[in-house]
């Protein structure tokens, strides 16, 4: 009854491992994770198949611990599939060494056992037992330690996965241990080993169809596994020495104890190890007993530069990965950011946080807190009962009673940028409350420091891009005060010459044209307030008559001055027809205020090559060249009194602007020439109406 018991139950192992290889063969074969699950589906398959025809011979023996090496196999891939550097394998290698090593000498210990007879064999059958139970304590410290170390977002992909092997290698820990105890095979535990196998298999197809999410990041925990494969082999080591001083006594009630002492355990390692309380509570105390330092100072900080200068359309709002930046470093759930703005002192981010924002606490309470905290920049517990509050001095800062009052407020961390307070993190209360020591303060003021610059250069860099915006308009309200001004000399010599020339019909008819003509300019200069048009916009330069242009400036200074028009108008350039206009205005308006009244001020046009240049040439007093070179081209600098000093700066801009260049030779006494270039269009262009 047993033997048919031992064989169904493996065959059943194979039939559902068998089913699931062929249905795990239809995503094909592809990563190298992807082929050792294959592998070990295959092995478990070949084992229990060996297992229900020749249960307890050295074949089925080695197909299992091919089928254990192949698992571990899987395992060592996720592990180093995760990390980029291969240094960073040299810990936890070492433990995938020594399963590995331990399976191997399962190899020779079963191949030698099989020829061995007598004492001999029963040592070697004895040792092989040992062995095996060892790697299954080993193999479940692999597991464990991978899927603990994986982040939070990287476990969903595994966890079906891990919950299988774990629990193949916990049901063999426990059947080898008490073969060992007894001496030989461990009856029904064994016989029902197939249909335990076979539980395993639903978790393997479920966890196989997320192979694609099996890239994982792993966190730093590299410190623990030493002390999670102690903890593993003490429990199989303590269970040896209890079989081995028991085996053949007949005190019952040791047996009995024993009994209940591995059940204890088991249980305990069962419910208790995958509590995240317990964990936080044996990393807290490992940490304080049996460590120097908690933390990995290089890996939190290259952590923390990395979580702040993640950008990209796809990145967090940098509110989120300041606070994240800090809570990842004390294992906080959740966290907040407060922070002044134009409306007070008010919640400015969050970070995982569930349920209601605690209340923000009054004005005064809170401006009193942040003048505290900006003068002492500590850390502060938010601790109700104000036992776990750090110094008398780290009492004394006025917390909001609301906080002290909410469970979910754990830690208080200053954003300090120089001497003052850009914001303050709170953090929530992970899953082991503890006090703070010294160096939980070091690590979160240093981080605080360098999220606080991250902070406070984002406010700048948005204030620099408000004052920049503000910089455009005023730069374009004072070229349009200056060309209002212009337009009002304009019409004020119109008004004057309407006095005397009123009744001359052509004189009237003149000064309608150019009423409309000084309406329509102020209109333009009312546009040009908006805002500056994008790149694309200037790029659309059109082809143009030069002569309209010339004709238009001219005649607008002739009432005032004599100019005079010379050279080949009937040019066409490529640009900004108003934009000429406005900048040869502003030239000749240069040009005439520095003449004598009796020297002509000369327009001339000439064509140089792929190029159109454009002089306007005047006789009067001339510039020196330290003029020239330092204030010409700067805003309100001007010789002239009364002047704004922004026509020769609006024309180089207006100029620049599409393409062209301005450049300017004068001499004292000498008179000034300016000088235009522009780039000619090609003749076979049409030119518009």
């Amino acid at each position: 009854m047993t033997a048919l018991l031992a064989f169904w139950s493996h065959a059943l192992a194979a039939c559902l491992f068998g089913a699931l290889l062929i249905w795990q063969l239809r995503e094909g074969v592809g990563a190298t994770v992807q082929r050792l699950l294959l592998g070990g589906l295959l092995l478990t398959l070949l084992w229990a198949w060996l297992t229900a025809i020749a249960p307890l011979s050295v074949i089925a023996a080695h197909a299992e611990s091919a089928r254990n090496l192949l698992w571990v196999g899987l395992l060592y891939s996720l592990s180093a599939g995760s990390r980029g550097d291969d240094r960073q394998l040299q810990g936890v290698g070492s433990v995938y060494a020594a399963v590995s090593a331990v399976l191997a000498l399962q190899f020779v210990t079963d191949q030698l056992a099989a020829g061995a007879s007598g004492a001999t064999a029963t040592a070697l059958a004895t040792t092989a037992m040992l062995l095996r139970g060892t790697a299954a304590a080993g193999a479940l410290v692999l597991v464990h330690n991978l899927y603990g170390q994986a982040a939070p977002a990287s476990r969903s992909s595994i966890r079906l996965v891990m919950l299988a092997l774990a629990w193949l290698w916990l049901y063999d820990l426990n059947l080898y241990t008490l073969a060992y105890w007894q001496g030989g095979v461990a009856g029904t535990l064994y016989e029902g080993r197939g249909a335990a196998v076979a539980l395993a298999a639903p978790l393997f197809a479920l966890g196989g169809q997320q192979i694609d999410g099996w890239r994982l990041k792993l966190s730093r925990a590299a410190t623990f596994q030493s002390l999670g494969l102690v903890a593993l082999c003490s429990y199989f080591g303590l269970m040896a020495v209890l079989a081995t001083a028991l085996r053949g006594t007949d005190w019952s009630w040791l047996k009995s104890a024993a009994l209940l002492l591995l059940a204890g355990m088991t249980v305990a390692a069962v419910v208790l190890l995958p509590s995240a309380r317990l964990r936080g509570w044996f990393k807290v105390t490992a940490a304080k007993h049996l460590f120097e330092h908690r933390y990995d100072y290089r890996a939190e900080w290259l952590r923390v530069a990395d979580t702040l200068g993640r950008s990209g359309p796809d990145a967090p709002p940098l509110t989120e990965r300041v606070i994240r930046a800090l809570a990842d470093m004390v294992d906080a759930p959740a966290g907040l950011l407060l922070a002044r703005d134009h409306g007070g002192i008010g919640w400015q981010g969050s970070w995982r946080w569930s349920g209601r924002l605690p209340e923000a606490g009054d004005g005064p309470v809170l401006e009193a807190l942040w003048s505290a905290l900006g003068e002492t920049g500590r850390v502060v517990e938010l601790d109700p009962t104000g036992a776990a509050r750090g110094s008398a001095r780290d009492r004394a800062v006025p917390l909001p009673p609301e906080w002290l009052g909410d469970e979910r407020l754990w830690t208080g961390v200053p954003l300090l940028h120089g001497e003052r307070l850009v914001g303050l993190v709170l953090l929530a209360t992970p899953e082991v409350r503890r006090p703070l020591d010294w160096e939980d303060f070091d690590v979160l003021r240093t981080a605080a420091r360098q999220a606080a610059s991250t902070l406070a250069e984002a406010h700048g860099q948005q204030a620099l891009t408000t004052a920049r915006a503000f910089e455009d308009f005023n730069r374009r309200f004072a070229f349009i005060l200056h060309d209002v001004k212009n337009l009002v000399s304009q019409l004020s010599l119109l008004t004057r010459n309407a006095e005397r020339h009123a009744d001359n019909p052509e004189f009237r008819a003149d000064m309608i044209a150019t009423l409309k003509s000084s309406a329509g300019k102020m209109n333009d200069l009312l546009a040009r307030l908006a805002p500056a048009p994008s790149a694309a916009a200037r790029e659309g330069a059109v082809t143009f008559a030069l002569r309209p242009v010339l004709a238009a400036a001219v005649a607008g200074k002739r009432a005032a001055h004599e100019v005079r028009l010379l050279g080949p108008t009937a040019l066409r350039v490529r640009g900004d027809p108003g934009g000429l206009e406005q900048a040869i205005a502003h030239l000749l308006q240069n040009a005439v205020d520095a003449s004598p009244a009796h020297e002509p001020v000369t327009v001339h046009v000439a064509e140089a090559g792929e190029r159109v240049r454009i002089e306007v040439i005047d006789r009067g007093a001339g510039m020196d060249p330290e003029f020239v070179r330092q204030r010409l081209f700067q805003p309100f600098a001007s010789t002239k009194p009364g002047g704004f000093g922004i026509g020769a700066y609006e024309a180089r801009s207006l100029i620049e602007g599409m393409g062209g260049s301005l450049a300017v030779d004068s001499r004292v006494g000498g008179g000034t020439r300016f000088t235009i270039d522009l780039t000619a269009a090609p003749h076979r262009e049409s030119v518009p109406a």
